[in-house]
């Protein structure tokens, strides 16, 4: 069972992933809170900005570019995706990445959507995804964040980051767009994001 924490709305992502890092440090439960930020893009430690990221876009947008310390790959977030933190003294970090994921895609089938995980650390619904994640192990603990695409601008993820063809071929589609969706889309299970950041903090708080 993880505790659920809230903090204040409208901080930037920096100031989110801050507040992980300073409950990693003297975390003694796992502990989990929900987010939304101002379009971002968010790139993983081992990537580089030029590479992933369409600065020239971000710029004239207004769209915060930010590294994390996590790896994984480079995602786009703004107020219609739901960010997920999840901390932990545990550092078994395969194990703990294992149940968030599981946690995350049984919620989504308790409300009729058939989500299973993937070896990418993703959940797809009919084949397409709707969550990515990543995780960050220290001393300490594990962290596992991820997004939840609820109602996001589609049109601003594909413009903002530049996956390779090749990273596209890999998962046997031709665009971002053709491979994400939201959940919005595919569902009336959540009339708002109030409802869906409802349901997913209490199937991390009740799970085992």
């Amino acid at each position: 069972m993880a505790k659920v924490v809230h903090f204040p709305e409208g901080w930037a992502l920096t100031e989110y992933l801050q507040k992980e890092q300073d409950l990693l440090r003297e975390v003694q439960e796992p502990t989990f809170f929900t987010w939304v930020v101002a379009p971002t893009v968010i790139y993983g430690r081992h990537q580089q900005a030029e590479v992933e990221v369409n600065e020239a876009y971000c710029r004239e947008k207004g769209i915060q570019v930010v590294q994390r310390k996590s790896g994984g790959g480079c995602v786009y977030a703004d107020r219609g995706n739901l960010m997920l933190s999840y901390i932990t003294p545990d550092t078994h970090s395969e194990q703990v990445f294992a149940r968030f994921l599981s946690t995350l895609a049984e919620s989504l089938q308790r409300h009729g959507l058939e989500a299973v995980t993937t070896a990418h650390n993703d959940v797809l619904v009919g084949g397409r995804k709707v969550s990515g994640s990543a995780c960050y192990t220290a001393p300490t603990g594990t962290i596992v964040h991820s997004t939840l695409l609820y109602d996001v601008d589609l049109e601003a993820m594909m413009q903002a980051i530049t996956p390779t063809e090749k990273k596209l071929a890999k998962h046997g589609v031709a665009s971002v767009r053709q491979r994400v969706v939201n959940l919005r889309e595919i569902s009336d299970a959540f009339p708002d994001m109030g409802t869906l950041r409802n349901m997913i903090e209490q199937a991390y708080e009740e799970t085992e």
